[in-house]
């Protein structure tokens, strides 16, 4: 069932242009039902998998690889299903009313059910290799959703950025999983945990290590990766809630979570994740405190979040992981509910600019009300889901034995900014002095408000009834983030404890910081740091750095002159083999044998004439004469090896080719020779080197004895499995289909592809 869901997610988005033209205005409500559907699905297994069963469902796809579809439910990827589906739901009835008049709604919501079934995929694949497809088609679909209006030059580059930067950290994140796979002999995540010590032990888990932990780190936007996230506010509001705040900036950090029974409890595991978790947590807190754009502080903050829950996964204690599964659903919730009220405050004011808005309550007193519970939530206060997510979080870092005190220290500082930055997007905006704002002010439709009241109004019951609710999850299900059960309360009240008032303490200082942000802010920029620190100045030096090799390798390999093309790939070919040939010694090896018939002599000398022909005919027709003269040469030795088929296909290419060649060459200008006596020189010299080395290539092939068992193989099943008596044909069309298969993929994108440029037609302005 589960992979069925998947499989539907996918054939959905084939479907929703036709669903468009049935019903276009409420296209998002009718495909807002898959997803509800998911929820459904997943929320009625809560009580197995809350006492601890798991699913697994199997299905083959590459069995010689040992390549499946291997889908896997616990408690870590149940929590994952229901945050996917639940925010999907809301996300695709925002947007049926954000994006109403967008005229490409319809490619959007194909993109967006594409990174819909990316990422449930990816948190229920148990295979290495199928999760790896699912992680690169939600780099993929995200770069199309970021670039939605790609009108826009920003839209343009961020999304770029973010394509670049997590599709790298997918190719590292590939090659991890292969020296992985190297080493344990598994491919299997749930097998994993099992050979922990022999993966540990092993001299590349180090590398393997590094690789993953760069993939992990550049999906969920980790320091120095982090300056991407934020680049993608260019993104529709929709698109930011989704996908920047509830789901696939986690994929990193599940990913991790996934991964710490069988990589962790090991020194360079948990510094690494300590180090740049709390780094990204500190850093993106700070930089909420100069951006004034809303998204782009939610951006930041989320950011700092992301760093939060890699550093408990590097804490690695109980606490620690109770810490991370709750602050993983709360922010799921108040920050998906923050960003679609700045999408509402945009979409009805006309701007996103947080010195320009206030006083909006009397005007959007729903909105404001979401925003207040969703900001209370994120702030930390009683009793909503944000507070005990943020009281478990201290109590993890004042437990942990190692610079314990450091990590409560960063912790608390990151939330004063996050206090600070909420205010600024949750309440400023709507309390205080009325602003004039572009357009005039009004609650948003209903669809755009029943998200963010959703899930700001969620945090309640999670956090009221979070005992029974979350505490279940953490405490009976197999979790799948440690190797042990853990038997921690999960409650909403602790008493007037010292976690208690580091919160209290935590708010004054967050409300105070808030109240003397304008000479903050002045001070920030005048001790601001040289852009040499910043890694957004790396990434422009290394893009400005690859589009320079880019364009000198573009003068010198691919000037346009096909004769240079060919000299190179000649170039490079005796480069790399002729060493070969004097390092092993072949000529040692080779059997030559000088018996020839007459009519093989014939053959060859009318070969050799017609090739000598060509070379020095005055006009480009002769030239041609000359090769098809060639042609017929070689079809003539097919012919006397034996290979009659082989010689009728090249008899007709020839014919073919030369008939072409004549009908194109005939409307070219007259043929004037443009190299002169040096350049023929060497080229003569670079061509006999390159005909000896075919020579030698053929003849050391034909001294050995080519003993193979697909010889035999194909020999003896061509008839009896292909049902053909030409092997040849039976290679091609049945043992080698796959590779057939591509091939003509090719050719078919490729005939598409042309037939829309002949079919494009370029809209001229009105005045030329």
């Amino acid at each position: 069932m589960m992979v069925l869901l998947v499989i539907l997610t996918f054939t959905l988005s084939l479907l929703t242009p036709l669903i468009a033209k049935l019903n276009r205005n409420q296209i998002g409500v009718i495909l807002a039902a898959l997803p509800l559907a998911i929820f459904i699905f997943f929320a009625g297994l809560y009580s197995p998998i809350s006492t601890g069963e798991v699913f697994r469902e199997l299905y083959n796809w590459i069995p010689t690889l040992g390549i499946d579809f291997t889908f896997y439910l616990d408690g870590l990827s149940f929590i994952f299903t229901l945050i996917i589906s639940f925010v999907g739901v809301i996300v695709f009835l925002y947007a049926n009313s954000y994006l109403k008049n967008d005229s490409s709604i319809v490619r959007f919501y194909v993109s967006l059910l594409i990174f819909m079934g990316s990422m449930l995929g990816l948190v229920l694949s148990d295979n290495f290799y199928v999760a790896f497809i699912f992680w690169e088609l939600t780099s993929i679909s995200s770069y199309l959703l970021i670039g939605h209006y790609h009108e826009k030059e920003a839209s343009r580059f961020s999304a770029l950025q973010a394509l670049l930067v997590t599709a790298s950290g997918g190719l590292a994140l590939l090659a991890g999983f292969i020296i992985l796979e190297s080493i344990s002999g598994v491919n299997s995540f749930s097998a994993l945990p099992a050979l922990s010590d022999q993966i540990i032990s092993h001299p590349l888990y180090t590398t393997a290590l590094i690789l993953i932990l760069a993939g992990a780190f550049t999906k969920s936007a980790q320091f120095p990766f982090h300056f991407w996230l934020p680049n993608a506010m260019e993104a529709p509001t929709p698109v930011s809630a989704y996908l920047h705040s509830a789901t696939m900036v986690k994929a990193g950090v599940y990913m991790l979570a996934r991964l710490n029974p069988s990589l962790g409890n090991t020194e360079i595991w948990q510094y690494a994740l300590l180090f740049f978790g709390s780094a990204t947590m500190i850093l993106g807190a700070i930089y909420t405190f100069r951006q004034t754009d809303l998204k782009r502080i939610l951006a930041y903050s989320t950011v700092s979040v992301l760093g939060t829950l890699v550093m408990l996964l590097g804490i690695g204690t109980d606490l620690a992981i109770k810490a991370f599964v709750i602050y993983l659903i709360a922010h799921s919730l108040y920050k998906g509910a923050l960003f679609l009220v700045a999408g509402i405050i945009d979409h009805e004011t006309g701007t996103r600019d947080a010195t320009k808005l206030g006083g909006l309550f009397a005007l959007m007193p729903i909105t404001a009300i979401s925003a207040f519970l969703a900001g209370l939530s994120n702030i930390g206060i009683v009793p909503l889901i944000g507070f005990i997510g943020k009281e478990t979080v201290y109590s993890a870092a004042i437990e942990f034995n190692k610079f314990g005190y450091l990590f409560i220290l960063l912790a608390i500082v990151t939330n004063i900014f996050i206090i600070v930055a909420t205010i600024r997007t949750g309440f400023q905006p709507f309390l205080g002095k009325k602003r004039k704002t572009p357009q005039h002010a009004h609650e948003p439709p209903f669809y755009m408000l029943l998200g963010p009241c959703l899930l700001s109004f969620a945090g309640l019951p999670m956090g009221i009834f979070a005992s029974r609710i979350i505490g279940n999850l953490i405490n009976y299900s197999e979790l799948g983030i440690i190797s042990t059960k853990i038997s921690i309360p999960v409650k909403l009240w602790h008493g007037l404890n010292e976690i208690f008032w580091l919160s209290v303490i935590t708010v004054l200082l967050g409300l105070a910081l808030y109240v003397i942000k304008k000479r903050f802010t002045s001070f920030l920029e005048k001790n601001n740091l040289p852009d040499q620190f910043s890694s957004s100045f790396w990434y422009g030096k290394s893009i400005g750095f690859l589009l320079y090799i880019a364009r000198w390798q573009t003068l010198i390999l691919q000037n346009g002159r096909l004769r240079y093309y060919i000299l190179f790939i000649i170039l490079a070919t005796l480069g790399f083999i002729f060493p070969l040939f004097f390092s092993h010694s072949v000529f040692d090896r080779l059997l030559i044998s000088f018996e020839f018939h007459f009519s093989e002599i014939l053959i060859c000398i009318m070969i050799i004439v017609a090739t000598i022909f060509t070379i020095i005919a005055p006009s480009r027709l002769m030239a041609v004469a000359g090769l098809g003269v060639v042609g017929i040469g070689v079809t003539l030795i097919f012919l006397l090896l034996g290979a009659p088929d082989l010689a009728l296909a090249q008899f007709a290419i020839e014919t073919l080719t030369v008939i072409l060649f004549v009908l194109v060459l005939y409307k070219l200008p007259k043929f004037i020779p443009q190299t002169n006596l040096s350049v023929r020189v060497k080229d003569f010299i670079i061509a006999i080197a390159a005909g000896f080395m075919m020579t030698l290539i053929v003849l050391l092939t034909a001294s050995e004895n080519m003993v193979s068992d697909l010889k035999r193989y194909f020999s003896e099943t061509s008839l009896t499995e292909g049902f053909g008596r030409n092997i040849v044909n039976v290679i091609l069309v049945d043992f080698r289909a796959i590779d057939t298969l591509g091939e003509i993929t090719v050719l078919g994108i490729a005939a598409i592809s042309i037939y829309a440029l002949l079919k494009l037609q370029i809209k001229k302005d009105d005045d030329k």
